[in-house]
């Protein structure tokens, strides 16, 4: 079995796919040690930059269980009402996004249902309607015309994390559950930072998000109308079986989504280092693609030496590859945070810059 595993990752490794960890110590919101160099990280989801401030944030230690046994918190029940009364709805917490996920649709989803999906939708949202066992419909990524009014369920992403815009929610037909995965867009976008839906005043019945991007902790949640909340703690696996975030993680999380619906002026940074730095790269003439604050700078083969090129300048950036994106279409994903400065937009754009002349 051993001798088949050195096969696999050997394999992996011929195919240029091999993926290892990269150890970054922090030193500031958007900067780290990487090797021994100082670096200015500009692939971080941490678009609001609140993840530095929490750093000595604490408030006890591990659950030790799951909700249902003896791992419930105080916290948990507060960040709860809070996430319910900010979207409308019965909230739901989860250690992680993919938890949160394959929660949800194994909760809401039937075996037979008929679900349309977008064809870029996260690996979590695949794996969750797989599990489901739900009849899946794969709509044309974007194309608000195509998404069938004769399903259960339509399945997409607020804004999307490899190509960077949003989802037609206002062009979604009426009928269908509506599950919207708004994990880059929480904090960031739309009145409060309620995300995409909320942006284009769009019906979400059931919205999904992370702490651990925008908001500068980890875990995520869900909300739903009644009876949503009892129906994921009585049927879903992924949160039945699995330990509560810790208490510290949770009160972290309650700051950064407090802290961020009250911070109009943060998204509004976000908004301008990301106009920034989409202006300078596509007028510089790089392939861009993001209509937020996700950049992803399409390469192809050239992904992998560019990010190379812009470590050697300070920058680090990694490249993303097939089979995460499809053949062709490598890049460089930029992710803007609302703590980058002027100065850290422009080493960026100059870095690329650097890049072009190494490549003539």
């Amino acid at each position: 079995m051993i001798a088949q595993w050195h096969r696999r990752l050997a394999a992996i490794r011929d195919a240029g796919r091999w993926r290892q960890t990269k150890v970054l110590t922090p030193t500031g919101p958007t900067t780290a040690r990487l090797d021994g160099r100082d670096v200015l990280v500009a692939c971080s989801n941490d678009y609001l930059g609140l993840a530095w401030a929490h750093r000595d944030l604490g408030a006890g230690g591990g659950s030790g269980s799951s909700r249902l046994i003896s791992g419930s918190r105080p916290i948990h029940e507060t960040l709860e009402r809070a996430l319910g009364d900010a979207f409308g709805g019965q909230a739901v917490l989860f250690p992680s996004g993919w938890h949160a996920n394959l929660s949800v649709l194994g909760a809401v989803l039937e075996e037979g249902d008929r679900v349309a999906s977008d064809a870029l939708n996260h690996a979590s949202l695949i794996d969750g309607l797989r599990l489901a066992r739900a009849k899946k419909t794969i709509v044309p990524h974007g194309d608000g015309a195509a998404w069938p009014a004769d399903v259960a369920a339509i399945v997409t992403e607020g804004l999307f994390s490899m190509d960077g815009d949003l989802a037609p929610l206002d062009a979604l037909p009426a009928g269908p559950l509506r599950i919207v995965d708004e994990a880059h867009a929480v904090g960031c976008l739309g009145p409060g930072g309620r995300g995409v839906s909320a942006l284009l005043g769009a019906r979400a019945d059931i919205v999904i998000g992370t702490f651990g991007k925008a908001l500068g902790a980890s875990g995520a949640f869900a909300v739903g109308p009644p009876p949503f909340a009892d129906l994921v703690r009585n049927v879903a696996r992924a949160y039945i079986f699995t330990t509560a975030p810790s208490e510290g993680t949770a009160a972290a999380a309650l700051a950064g989504f407090q802290r961020a619906g009250r911070d109009d002026e943060l998204r509004a940074r976000l908004a301008t280092v990301s106009g920034a730095l989409r202006d300078g790269l596509r007028g510089a003439g790089w392939n861009v693609l993001g209509s937020a604050h996700i950049l992803s700078v399409v390469l192809g083969d050239d992904a992998v030496p560019t990010a190379a090129k812009l470590l050697d300048r300070g920058v680090y950036a990694a490249a993303i590859r097939w089979p995460t994106v499809p053949r062709g279409s490598e890049r460089i994903r930029l992710c803007a945070s609302a703590a980058m400065t002027d100065a850290d937009v422009q080493q960026i754009l100059d870095a690329f810059g650097a890049a072009t002349l190494d490549s003539r």
